[in-house]
């Protein structure tokens, strides 16, 4: 089904490409994302589509998730040209690109909004060294941004690793994010995100991580009975542009495409303030017997401990340019909190 589903986006794209044959003026581009329109990478994408087509002559065509397929789909689809632009988690690069994996060592990024933000605005190695990791690809990585704290919901409540022995937690595909849940005490279970829901339901699994937007946006609170705050990571995105297509764009247009990325971000940014709590409202709205739990500080104590473990096996992973990596990403870690 995913292969029939994948090859009916890539005809799909290629009849808008011989339908927006452009000329050297005017193109249009394609643009994928693993979110809704009215998602957080839906919102960035639009606003992008705004700046670049109130600046030039050129269009965007946006395509939401599950209009191409999955995510390994668009990714496919990008690297052969298909598509100009994706937006798509490290946790689903995380196979393509290890060092990418570094997002989910848990309790390392920062927890406040200001130090996230100037972490994604000021990071060497994400706005320098990143860059060159995805180049081998053939993707020009263009933006990295914050999405949200991901929440863990479940059909039990938890408070210690011990907690989650037995619990089938669903993860994307992404062999450190198994190995943080394998630390957690729970049992990760690999799935696409098409298969979550249904997963849920018949209790093939029994839990899920995701931002709060997403908790409530894919209706997660309807299949899950708790959520728990354990703050162990905020959800991370990356948009990338097919290489051979970028490196091939006039010096006009490269700068227009940047332009455009720093207003998306700016506007993201501001558009997260406060996004959670709006979140929260609505799913207790919904449903008002949810369970909200937010472990303390004394709890979060045994995952933080077993988040020393997941590091290690990023180091395994990715070998000395993953430790390389992963030191420049901690003195930037350091900078920010400063801030």
């Amino acid at each position: 089904m995913r292969k029939l589903k994948a090859l009916a986006g890539a005809c799909t794209l290629a009849l808008a490409t011989l339908g927006t044959m452009a000329t050297a003026e005017a193109a249009t581009w394609r643009y994928a994302f693993e979110e809704a329109l009215t998602d957080v990478q839906g919102v960035y994408a639009s606003k992008f589509k705004e700046h670049i087509e109130a600046n030039s002559d050129h269009r965007i065509q946006l395509f939401p998730y599950g209009t191409l397929g999955e995510s390994a789909d668009i990714m496919e689809q990008t690297q052969a040209g298909l598509l100009q632009f994706v937006d798509q988690s490290p946790g689903f690069t995380g196979s393509l690109i290890p060092e990418a994996q570094i997002f989910f060592i848990p309790y390392l990024l920062p927890e406040t909004q200001e130090a996230l933000d100037h972490f994604f605005r000021n990071s060497k190695a994400i706005n320098e060294d990143f860059k060159s990791i995805y180049a081998q690809h053939g993707l020009e990585l263009l933006k990295m941004f914050p999405e949200g704290e991901v929440v863990v919901t479940t059909q039990e409540p938890f408070d210690s690793p011990a907690g989650l022995d037995g619990v089938k937690v669903r993860v994307m595909t992404n062999p450190l994010l198994v190995e943080s849940y394998k630390a957690f005490g729970a049992t990760p279970t690999p799935l696409p995100w098409g298969e979550v829901y249904g997963g849920l339901q018949t209790n093939i699994i029994q839990g899920q991580e995701n931002p709060l937007f997403w908790v409530e946006s894919a209706k997660m609170y309807e299949v899950t009975d708790v959520i728990t705050f354990t703050g162990h990571n905020n959800f991370t995105t990356a948009v990338m542009a097919n290489k051979r297509f970028f490196d091939g764009l006039p010096a006009e247009d490269q700068k227009l495409v940047r332009d455009a990325m720093q207003a998306a971000f700016d506007h993201i940014m501001e558009y997260q303030k406060g996004l959670s709590e709006r979140s929260l409202a609505k799913i207790l709205e919904q449903k008002p017997e949810m369970k909200v739990v937010h472990l303390t500080a004394e709890q979060r104590a045994p995952f933080r401990a077993a988040a020393e473990n997941v590091e290690a096996k990023f180091i395994d992973m990715t070998g000395d340019s993953g430790k390389a990596l992963l030191q420049q990403f901690k003195q930037d870690l350091e900078a920010a909190k400063a801030q």
